[in-house]
């Protein structure tokens, strides 16, 4: 079974219609880039993922099941704009997501409980290579860094999908690079499904296992708004879906077996 299905999926305001015809499937570890004019409703997209768009028509599914209508744990999302507080230091931004969860049902989380948020909220920071600016406030980092931050504080609840929403478009390009290593590293270690929307054309096919471009069908002038736009193309690249190369492995040596 894929882990998303798009059968039919539409999305419109009123009479705008913003997407339409969308048909696909994506499989589990899968990086799909995703290009197109702006305009062409690749954020909203996002949006519907993330479930705080409902679908107009059509099915979206996740383990063939509706999307939830609100965010959750299981979708982390990091955008161009650093979405981080600016009033908490680094280590307290990774560490708010596990503070919520668990003072909903246990109040405020004092002792052993919050020594081991802090334990694992340090682990991801320094996945991401910030375990020097554990004390720093975001204004104390560089943009690059902040989206590092920003990546930590969406992985630290175990996501199944990352939406990336042209989130190293401020960057400059050394950065990037480092960036997109950075990503493609966090792709392979926790076996994610990644959606990320870029403008950057090379970004999309260096980055992706899958490039979807979004686009109109029809184009009328006298009517721009009635027809939406929707994948005009689905391109397979050469990387290999996160967590192939570790299910092949097994294939070959089961557990167990020595190689």
């Amino acid at each position: 079974m894929s882990l998303l299905s798009m059968r039919q999926l539409e999305k419109r305001y009123g009479q705008q219609v913003v997407l339409e015809r969308m048909n696909a499937e994506v499989a589990e570890g899968e990086f799909v880039s995703i290009v197109g004019a702006s305009g062409c409703g690749k954020t909203t997209f996002l949006n519907m993922m993330l479930g705080i768009e409902p679908p107009s028509r059509g099915k979206l599914l996740l383990d063939g099941k509706p999307i939830p209508q609100e965010p959750g744990e299981d979708r982390g999302v990091v955008f161009q704009r650093y979405s981080v507080f600016p009033h908490l230091t680094a280590l307290e931004n990774v560490m708010l997501g596990e503070e919520f969860v668990q003072a909903r049902w246990l109040g405020r989380v004092w002792g052993r409980r919050r020594r081991a948020i802090n334990d694992r909220a340090r682990a991801m920071l320094a996945q991401v290579g910030l375990e020097h600016a554990a004390a720093k406030y975001p204004h104390q980092l560089s943009g690059g860094m902040q989206q590092r931050l920003a990546l930590a504080q969406s992985l630290i609840k175990k996501p199944r999908i990352l939406l990336l929403d042209e989130p190293f478009g401020a960057l400059d390009p050394g950065i990037r690079r480092d960036m997109h290593q950075l990503l493609t590293d966090l792709w392979r270690r926790h076996h994610l499904t990644i959606f990320m929307i870029t403008h950057d054309l090379t970004e999309g096919f260096s980055l992706g296992s899958r490039l979807w471009v979004f686009d109109k069908i029809h184009h009328d002038a006298q009517a721009p708004d009635a027809w939406g736009a929707s994948i005009t193309y689905d391109i397979q690249l050469d990387r290999q879906p996160a967590g192939v190369e570790q299910r092949v492995s097994e294939m070959i040596y089961p557990p167990g077996r020595e190689a």
